[in-house]
């Protein structure tokens, strides 16, 4: 007896998010890669990053838990797989769940560029699920990120 299972096809998303920061390339580059500045702003808003851990060299390591307003954490690992200070970033991104597993896995690209001393960042972002419950994930990617700018924006500002 024959089994024949259809191969499982996921969702992606893919967007990119330009804004103009008032504040120097450096600066906004630092705010991304110091793990205690990262903690600041980093996830939607309400949220906090009670583990914020950086590596901010190309092969090294990111690990952050976003904790939402309610409790729930959201654990996400990464690496870094180039870092050109202070021009770009490069980045896997992984939802995990719970017990480890992947959710989300992704690529994240963050150029930032010199604007007559603002900052134009750029970020692209690409995921895709890899569990069957990761709809939501996708689902509030785009305001997920678009909030995460706008903490960066605000965090930059007061700098």
């Amino acid at each position: 007896m024959a089994v024949s299972a259809q191969p499982k096809t996921f969702a992606e998303r893919e967007f990119t998010i330009t804004r103009v920061f008032d504040a120097p390339r450096e600066r906004v580059f630092k705010a991304w890669t110091d793990a205690k500045e990262l903690a600041q702003w980093w996830g939607p808003k309400g949220f906090t990053n009670p583990v914020c851990e950086v590596e901010a060299w190309t092969g090294g390591a990111l690990h952050i838990v976003m904790r939402a307003p309610n409790g729930t954490d959201y654990p996400m690992k990464g690496v870094f797989e180039k870092v050109r200070p202070p021009s770009e970033l490069v980045f896997t991104n992984v939802a995990l769940d719970k017990d480890g597993r992947h959710i989300l896995e992704g690529l994240t690209t963050v150029i930032f560029e010199d604007v007559g001393g603002k900052t134009k960042l750029t970020l692209h972002t690409h995921a895709v699920a890899v569990a069957d419950d990761a709809a939501a994930y996708l689902a509030g990617m785009d305001a997920g990120w678009t909030q995460s700018i706008e903490r960066l924006e605000a965090f930059a500002a007061a700098r």
